[in-house]
């Protein structure tokens, strides 16, 4: 049996997946996450571009990622956790935000890199044991702990830059 270091839930041998949260427990011999050399990455000061305006409508969104290369954005409704990652041909696991549109494998994204949460009107994120790591306004986090986020923050996916922007407005 093998044990998840996410949610500590048995697996068979040979699982690369828990069946239960979706980390990745076996790195496999195919389809590998790009590596990307962080080392060389400075991320001493980030660059986010002014957004240009600000929605007035209150949507059903708690947050929208901020995708700051393509300036494209991704918004968070409906549930308040959500996995980001890359999709990748035969794997079962798929993560619930698919950053594969936005150059993912090139960046160094692995296919379940992070979960993004919301709990009590505030929001975390957790890197899944990735192998290029998630980074918080350019800090390196820790695998499997929760780190807070707050609105405006830049999150690392490898070299994969995203602004969270997370809905401010009180309760009604």
């Amino acid at each position: 049996m093998i044990l998840c270091p996410n949610c500590q839930h048995e697996e068979i041998a040979g699982a690369i997946f828990c069946s239960s949260c979706g980390t990745q427990l076996l790195m496999p011999k195919t389809s590998k996450t790009h590596e990307i050399h962080t080392s060389e990455t400075k991320f001493d000061s980030v660059q986010v571009p002014p957004l240009r305006t600000t929605p007035q409508i209150r949507l059903s969104t708690w947050a929208s990622l901020h995708m700051i290369e393509s300036g494209q954005f991704v918004s968070l409704a409906d549930r308040d956790e959500f996995t980001l990652g890359r999709v990748s041909e035969g794997q079962p696991i798929m993560p619930d935000v698919d950053l594969t549109a936005f150059n993912a494998y090139a960046n160094g994204v692995s296919r379940l890199h992070c979960v993004i949460k919301k709990a009590n009107r505030k929001a975390s994120v957790m890197d899944l044991g990735s192998s290029n790591g998630t980074y918080l306004n350019g800090v390196r986090l820790p695998t499997h702990v929760e780190t807070p986020i707050n609105h405006g923050d830049v999150i690392a996916l490898g070299k994969l830059k995203i602004q969270v922007l997370i809905d401010q407005t009180p309760d009604e």
